[in-house]
């Protein structure tokens, strides 16, 4: 490898976000706002139409926030490990965690929608449920009434979200101001305030899950639940980053960044795959095992003939695929192989979600096609377009951050 330094690489290069980038996320725009007029109006099952859009804008609404969220965690993780190797590329997840007020507003705005048209978390939010003597009275759900409550729900999912999204605007401050007075102070700031973050983040990403996720399904539960969810999170933003750098790259972009960061990077994805799958296992394992059937029915769904193909590939897609791909340490050198299993793992992490969604929102409707792929694509365009307007705003490399040199001879 040879040796870098300040003279070879344009340390003040913008990212432009125009020509094709800019046309192909704004027409995935377009599709996805058609996707949902059709699946509100003209989804041929018209007495279930609502619900299956609601669902699917809550899947792409969790997920957007989730990939977004993710940003925010891997940049607090690189300051509180003092990581040299990532510095030359972490104005990229910082990119993400700028989008992420956003993201948290369009999912709070979903799930609102879905509460008051009764259309998501239908089977704590109905008529009766909590009411002794009612004919929908439940009695499992009134026990639960102190929690899942529509007022209290609200306020975790806006101070939850709220503070993900303060942290992440603090983190991506501090790195700009550093760009501009240079020093310490702003680095010694981002260490702290990602130590807190990360705390913060760790309590409460379990219990996001269990509300946005786990409650549509409000009889079952499962503490593993949590960390199942946070498994796919840091995977499916951990692919979303790669694959940003990959493309940028491919553009021109990030001279500075090598076939070692690229290494890291598909070491990553390669052990928390299988840390996912040991979660997903592990939960799996022990609900067969017990048998109990308040837990058994959660996968008894899932088993039912519209399911059953997609939950043997989620598997297949999450788990085999980067395990038999990226196994060796040439494949995670290779670009073009790296890519592939980014784009494979997050359609994966796509059909890991719908997994963990459609059956319990969905009672009958449960074909799979213009709504599911319409709006998905939409939400592609929308993330893709403001984070890359995010990007374009700020030089590609933090210019003066005290362990950029280290990520300059970075090598393994």
């Amino acid at each position: 490898m040879g040796t870098h330094n300040h003279t070879t690489h344009n340390f003040s290069e913008q990212f432009e976000f125009s020509g094709k980038a800019k046309t192909w996320s704004l027409i995935a725009i377009l599709i996805g706002v058609l996707a949902i007029a059709y699946g509100f109006l003209l989804d041929p099952h018209e007495a279930h139409r609502a619900e299956r859009t609601f669902a699917n804008l809550l899947l792409m609404g969790y997920y957007f926030t989730c990939v977004c969220a993710a940003g925010a965690f891997f940049v607090a993780l690189q300051f509180v490990a003092q990581a040299g190797w990532s510095a030359g590329l972490l104005r990229i997840p910082q990119a993400f965690a700028k989008v992420l007020p956003i993201a948290a507003v369009i999912l709070i705005a979903i799930i609102t929608a879905g509460l008051f048209t009764h259309n998501l978390y239908h089977h704590w939010n109905h008529e009766g449920l909590t009411v002794e003597g009612h004919e929908n009275f439940d009695p499992i759900i009134a026990e639960k009434a102190s929690f899942l409550n529509v007022p209290f729900f609200l306020v975790r999912q806006v101070v939850f979200l709220g503070i993900y999204s303060i942290f992440a605007l603090l983190l991506t401050r501090y790195s700009n101001n550093e760009d501009k007075v240079g020093g310490l102070s702003n680095h010694n700031k981002s260490i702290k305030m990602s130590t807190i973050f990360l705390v913060i983040f760790g309590f409460t990403t379990p219990i996001w899950s269990f509300d946005t996720i786990m409650s549509i399904e409000a009889h079952w539960f499962s503490t593993m639940f949590g960390w199942y969810n946070f498994a796919a999170m840091w995977v499916s933003g951990l692919c979303a980053i790669t694959l940003t750098i990959i493309l940028l790259k491919k553009a021109g972009h990030l001279t500075w960044v090598n076939h070692n960061h690229l290494h890291d990077l598909g070491k990553f994805i390669f052990a928390f795959s299988i840390f996912w799958t040991y979660v997903w296992f592990s939960q799996f394992l022990l609900i067969w095992y017990a048998n109990i059937p308040e837990e058994t029915v959660y996968f008894y769904k899932r088993w039912e003939p519209e399911y059953q193909f997609w939950f043997w590939l989620n598997i297949v897609i999450n788990f085999l695929a980067p395990v038999l791909i990226l196994m060796t340490r040439d494949a995670k050198r290779q670009v073009n192989v790296l890519m592939f299993v980014c784009i494979l793992l997050l359609c994966g992490h796509w059909l890991d979600y719908y997994m963990m969604i459609m059956p319990g929102s969905l009672e009958s409707n449960r074909d799979f096609g213009i709504t599911e792929i319409g709006i998905a694509i939409g939400f592609v365009g929308l993330f893709t377009f403001l984070m890359l307007t995010k990007l374009a705003s700020k030089p590609l490399v933090p210019q003066n951050h005290p362990l950029l040199e280290e990520s300059l001879h970075h090598q393994i």
